[in-house]
């Protein structure tokens, strides 16, 4: 058994994939890079022939229909045989000093009888054309010493959720518990990153900044056009995390429940915000919608994220609620350099 198991979801990536590549394969011959090509028109096909071809032994391709970015992680996880998973986007890397621990770690964990089921590191905002980039990271939360649990979990700030580029998943967790993302539709992350938490029952995060998040290449689905043009594919996200995890009854520790209230919260305040800057009858309807549908799914939880200080300031009815929206959206851009 390899150690783990990268899943590169690339369309149309001939032109950058091999970076990200060769990242990967600096965390030694203990791995497996499975390359999944997603329909592209490119030649995207040819680059992961070729590193198939040159390095059989740790490099697979898959080639497929175009389904998106689930479809991809999907075809990954099924052919994947490692201990662990890990997505690393095709426009993306991972730091060679920051994984040596984190291999090391991992490595420690082969032949344990109940190996750590997630491996949490910081991941790096890279804005490469503005010279910038921007740490994210979960000192404030996690011990960084040894495994915990969620009982010994810290306090997430107003701002901080798990992101997919920060987690590193035990392989036949993510298949026990049968996880597929939905296809043809963007910010599935958050669902991969939200659904397995409740199955989860050892943590172990590593301060070091593992993965760097490029930032800026044209038509990046967190760019606010983008999110402007999507919003529905987000509230149909937002909804199938509420569908998939029924809260408060499926978080085994309160301190989980806390944290999966506060990404549920953070899901409706994007949602209102976008809906808002449309500013139309029919998006006020579906703000309205899913509100509905949260109260009728999860009557606890919809009293949470009600009284989540980030909701209260997006939910605010009239111009004055909209503007308000915007205004924390702006600083929350400000903050965390995300697009």
């Amino acid at each position: 058994m390899k150690t783990v198991s990268f899943i590169v979801p690339c369309y149309n990536s001939a032109a950058y994939m091999d970076v990200c590549i060769k990242s990967l394969l600096e965390c030694g011959s203990d791995i497996e890079i499975i390359i999944v090509d997603d329909g592209s028109t490119d030649t995207t096909s040819d680059v992961a022939d070729k590193w198939a071809h040159k390095l059989p032994d740790i490099v697979h391709a898959i080639h497929k229909p175009n389904g998106g970015h689930g479809s991809a992680v999907n075809a990954g996880l099924d052919a994947a045989s490692g201990l662990y998973f890990k997505v690393v986007d095709s426009d993306d890397w991972l730091d060679k000093d920051a994984m040596a621990p984190i291999m090391d770690y991992m490595r420690t964990q082969m032949h344990r009888e109940c190996p750590t089921d997630l491996v949490v590191a910081n991941y790096v905002y890279e804005k490469i054309h503005e010279h910038t980039r921007k740490v994210m990271d979960h000192r404030n939360t996690y011990p960084t010493d040894r495994e915990i649990t969620w009982h010994e979990l810290g306090k997430f700030s107003l701002f901080q959720y798990l992101h997919m580029h920060a987690v590193i998943y035990r392989t036949q967790l993510l298949k026990d518990i049968g996880l597929k993302l939905p296809e043809h539709c963007f910010y599935v992350d958050n669902l991969y990153v939200y659904i397995p938490l409740p199955h989860v029952r050892s943590i172990r995060y590593f301060d070091c900044d593992m993965y760097r998040y490029y930032i800026g290449r044209e038509g990046q689905s967190v760019g606010v056009e983008a999110m402007l043009e999507r919003i529905d594919q987000h509230l149909s996200v937002t909804r199938t995390m509420i569908d998939s995890v029924h809260l408060p009854d499926d978080a085994p520790d309160p301190k989980l429940f806390h944290y999966m209230s506060n990404h549920m919260a953070m899901m409706i305040c994007v949602c209102a915000i976008f809906l808002r800057m449309r500013n139309t009858v029919e998006d006020d309807k579906k703000l309205a919608d899913m509100w509905d549908y949260l109260h009728f799914h999860s009557p606890e939880l919809f009293k949470r994220v009600k009284r989540h200080p980030l909701v209260i300031g997006s939910n605010i009815p009239t111009t004055i609620g909209r503007k308000a929206g915007i205004w924390g959206y702006n600083i929350g851009r400000k903050m965390f350099n995300f697009n």
